[in-house]
């Protein structure tokens, strides 16, 4: 973030406003310094998002952070709820476009056959110098009205902008023009002079620059037209997001379905989604089964199978059965609100790699008219007449306008993060872009990150003689009447309808007990069975050696004295985490494994998805000690976590990434939201992150070059006026442009 004034880390009170009249960094750069100049307010202004951040102490009040902002002479709003933001976007912004485009038409077809007629000597007819003045005067005053219009806003604060280059370039074309055609030479008849990509003309009472003043008025409209329409483009994607959610639903209430607007659905609610809508609002299913589709808000293309007791989000569509649904979570505490938080908290703030530019908006301006006055003096005084002074002197109040700086940032972040949240990952702020291009190291936690989190069975293996289809049904009714995890993975395996139990008795970390069918089963641990005296046949004793040697957890199950065989279990590793670790290690990142098991089991999930270096037995507080351990050996530690025991080190790390599936509390210490839980959207984020911190960085490269080399050739008399114009605006859709190709980042695979 870039303050003018003291940093104040404890002002408890946190506003955005719209910010209106902004049209350039300058402006942005000027309303932040005022800001920052009271007492208790700590100010980010953007403007690409034209936002106001604002941080502020209890003895301020929102009125006088906006009244600081008008009396520099902009508007400023609180923005209208996100609910609301739909009109805001088919609204006032769309005219203003449809504006700005009319003046850009008119101003064009009118320019054009003065520059025609300037290029070309031959079609200079008798008074076309006239009928030039008619057609440039309505471009230079209307056309360039907006700019005219602010620099005297600014003029009367006291400040400079790039609109003043801009109207005191074209203004001074344009009079110098007026003072040949009705004091000098220039309105004879027959008049004719060549057109010169330099500023080397005849003397100076008989030249015009009626299409470069006109020209320069075009060239900078046609920038500005493109610009924003270039950044609503960039920010389409968060707009997108907020339009996701679903418009009414069927909500449950006295035995009756009754449709109402999702503004009204209450916690504890329960509404119906039919096959094809919309989930109103995060839920757990009460009924029903089905497919979910929620491609729109994790980027996954799978659709996920949903039963009774999971969890859905809302936005996402229910592409198989019907549901019901209870509402958990409603308004501005859902996911997707949570997301359109993130998303445009990212999009305000700022990088480091900005605070530079800002600093250089923020005084150019000064700088730039000195510069202009300093070559006026100079041409002057080399003898080369008024005409080349002061032409060079426009070239270079025209050229100099850093637009393309103030744009290099915050276009890029606008792109990449809106990229970010259609393809499931969430930016936290700007800051994080820098540090993902320094991690060497990434810590993966186990449980919910490289694995599913559930115990799932792995393999079934009888005794000589058994039927594994018997095994297994004998073994599900038994545990099925168990609630532990293990048992749990046991039940959900075995097909068809279960036998009842009777006798069912649980012995504490052993297992289970019960009569199945006439029949007395012991499921659970080999010493459990040992006790019950049943005789265990040496094959399943290997069975269960080798189980656990792999990582597994091994249920023995017997009947009528006679150990019968071993069921394997396993927090099952999920199916993408191998491709992920080898991206991440494509990435130029060492990937460390961390978990709270055995060093079997952790060995066994490293070795099947391809990490060398593993951490095992490592207690929950003792997870910040890991990675500040890494860290003290040099390393730039990014940290992967689901659950609330990983919050600490993944606030910690240079580098967290929370996956979405887990809880708020990891995803409020991290840095990176994975909104899908799967492991390759980390990899993604990295990639991403990388990919848009190197854009900024080429748009900064590109916006400071074009300046530092444009100002010299301007003050050198290299560059007709007009051509400067067009150059000025051309930097600023390029930076643009450039930001835009994040919209085609697609994830590997």
């Amino acid at each position: 973030m870039t303050t003018t004034g003291k940093a104040l880390p404890t002002a408890p009170n946190l506003i955005e406003l719209a910010i209106g009249g902004m049209t350039c960094a300058s402006c942005a750069a000027r309303i932040e310094k005022k800001l920052n100049r009271m007492d208790g307010v700590e100010a980010t202004v953007n403007y690409a998002t034209e936002k106001a951040t604002v941080r502020y102490a209890d003895d301020v009040a929102p009125a006088d952070l906006i009244a600081t902002v008008e009396k520099n002479g902009y508007t400023a709003v609180v923005p209208p709820p996100p609910a609301s933001a739909e009109a805001t976007v088919a609204g006032e912004p769309v005219d203003e476009l449809r504006v700005a485009r009319t003046r850009l038409r008119v101003s064009a077809a009118l320019t054009l056959p003065v520059i025609l007629l300037a290029m070309v000597p031959a079609w200079q007819f008798d008074y076309w110098q006239w009928a030039s003045l008619t057609l440039a005067a309505p471009v230079v005053v209307w056309g360039g009205l907006p700019f005219h219009r602010a620099a005297l806003v600014n003029l009367r604060h006291g400040a400079a902008t790039m609109d003043t280059l801009v109207s005191l370039g074209t203004l001074a074309a344009f009079g110098w023009s007026l003072w040949a055609l009705f004091l000098g030479d220039a309105g004879m008849p027959g008049m004719t002079h060549p057109f010169r990509f330099d500023i080397t003309r005849s003397d100076g009472a008989g030249n015009i620059y009626l299409e470069a003043a006109a020209g320069v008025t075009v060239f900078i409209l046609a920038g500005r037209y493109f610009e924003a329409r270039a950044k609503r483009t960039a920010g389409s994607a968060l707009r997108a997001l907020l339009e996701l959610g679903a418009r009414d639903v069927a909500v449950r209430r006295d035995g009756q379905e009754v449709r109402i607007p999702v503004d009204q659905l209450a916690v504890g609610d329960r509404f119906v989604v039919r096959p094809g809508e919309k989930i109103a609002t995060d839920g757990v299913v009460v009924d029903g089964t089905s497919a979910v589709d929620a491609s729109m808000l994790t980027g996954e293309s799978v659709p996920v199978e949903v039963r009774p007791g999971d969890a859905v989000v809302g936005a996402t569509v229910n592409a198989g059965g019907r549901l019901v649904v209870r509402a958990t979570r409603i308004g501005g505490d859902t996911q997707l609100a949570q997301m359109a938080r993130l998303v445009e908290a990212a999009q305000t703030g700022k990088a480091a790699v900005q605070r530079l530019a800002d600093r250089i908006s923020g005084v150019f301006v000064p700088i730039v008219i000195a510069l202009a006055v300093g070559t006026l003096g100079w041409w002057l005084g080399t003898g080369a007449g008024p005409t080349a002074a002061f032409t060079a002197a426009v070239a270079v109040l025209i050229i100099a306008c850093p637009c393309a700086l103030g744009l290099a940032t915050p276009t890029a972040l606008l792109v990449g993060t809106g990229r970010g949240a259609q393809l499931g990952v969430l930016i936290k702020g700007p800051e994080v872009l820098e540090s993902t291009r320094r991690v060497d190291t990434v810590v993966l936690d186990k449980t919910g990150t490289v694995t599913t989190g559930r115990m799932t069975l792995a393999e079934v293996l009888p005794a000589p003689g058994e039927d594994v289809g018997e095994l297994l049904r004998v073994a599900g009714a038994l545990e099925a009447y168990s609630e532990h995890p293990i048992a749990r993975a046991v039940a959900d395996s075995a097909a068809g309808p279960l036998p009842p139990v009777d006798d069912f008795a649980n012995a504490e970390g052993l297992g289970v007990t019960g009569v199945v069918e006439g029949r007395t089963v012991v499921v659970g641990r080999l010493r459990l069975l040992r006790e019950r005296g049943l005789d265990v046949p040496e094959e399943v004793v290997r069975a269960v050696t080798d189980a656990e040697a792999g990582g597994r957890t091994a249920v023995v199950a017997g009947w009528d004295g006679r150990a019968r065989g071993v069921l394997a279990v396993a927090d099952a590793v999920k199916p993408t985490s191998a491709a992920a670790v080898a991206r991440l290690r494509g990435l130029g990142l060492t990937p460390v494994l961390l978990t709270g098991d055995n060093a079997t089991v952790a060995r066994a999930v490293a070795a099947e998805v391809g990490v060398d270096q593993v951490i095992s037995e490592v207690l929950p507080a003792d997870k910040v000690a890991v990675v500040e351990r890494l860290q003290r050996e040099g390393r730039v530690v990014a940290m992967v976590g689901d659950g609330v025991n990983d919050a600490p080190a993944l606030a910690r790390a240079d580098l967290g990434l929370a996956m979405g599936t887990g809880t708020d509390v990891a995803m409020e210490a991290a840095d990176l939201t994975l909104v899908r839980g799967d492991l390759l959207a980390a990899a993604d984020a990295i990639r991403l992150s990388r990919r848009t911190l190197a854009i900024i960085k080429g748009n900064l490269f590109w916006a400071f070059a074009y300046n530092v080399a444009a100002l010299p050739l301007a003050a050198a008399g290299l560059l007709n006026p007009m051509l400067a114009g067009a150059a000025m605006a051309f930097s600023s859709v390029f930076v643009v442009a450039n930001s835009l190709r994040l919209r085609s980042f697609r994830p590997i695979g």
